[in-house]
């Protein structure tokens, strides 16, 4: 089994207008097997078809540059990249993430260039379990968690393949504890 421990950041806009509907723009991720040995790592842009403009407080957010969105390629092409990355018809494998909206997005994102979704339902929610884990009133955000576990927290925050990379670290921490 392999554990595909991901983040992705999506267009947004401030204060969440509802309106607008959030599309994938950078996909990080970092490829563990049942040991906790990375065996690789993924990263790539996607240019979103809604709304192609990110917006000053998206890009602020995220330090993407739209110059690396324009450049990038449509999400059907991108996700193929990243099935192929983790080898979804050869291998078992579990997707990861922090919350539940990085599988939502995924899927959303399916519905709207019309490809299959159901290569997402293998998924855990790390967030949810490790409020469990913790006994936590309510769940933390990734960096403080990371931060809590005494682990130093590299890269920018909010960009897919360093919250990756850094959830990947924390996941190692409890690797025989996850539920799936």
């Amino acid at each position: 089994m392999n554990f595909i421990i991901f983040d992705i950041e999506a267009t947004c806009w401030e204060g969440r207008p509802p309106s607008m509907t959030p599309e994938t723009i950078e996909i990080g991720a970092v490829k563990m097997d049942a040991y906790g040995d990375v065996l690789g790592s993924f990263q790539r842009f996607i240019k979103p078809v809604l709304h192609p403009q990110l917006s000053h407080f998206c890009r602020q957010l995220t330090n993407i540059d739209q110059a690396d969105i324009n450049r990038a390629a449509l999400f059907p092409r991108v996700i193929e990249e990243f099935q192929e990355w983790i080898d979804i018809w050869e291998e078992d494998y579990l997707l990861c993430s922090w919350g539940a909206f990085d599988q939502k997005i995924f899927r959303q994102d399916c519905r709207l260039h019309r490809l299959e979704d159901d290569w997402t339902d293998a998924f855990i929610n790390l967030k949810k379990q490790y409020a469990d884990i913790k006994k936590l009133s309510r769940p933390r955000g990734l960096k403080k968690s990371v931060e809590m576990e005494g682990l130093e927290w590299t890269g920018d925050h909010h960009r897919a393949l360093p919250d990756a990379s850094n959830l990947a670290a924390l996941f190692r921490q409890y690797l025989d504890v996850w539920r799936y």
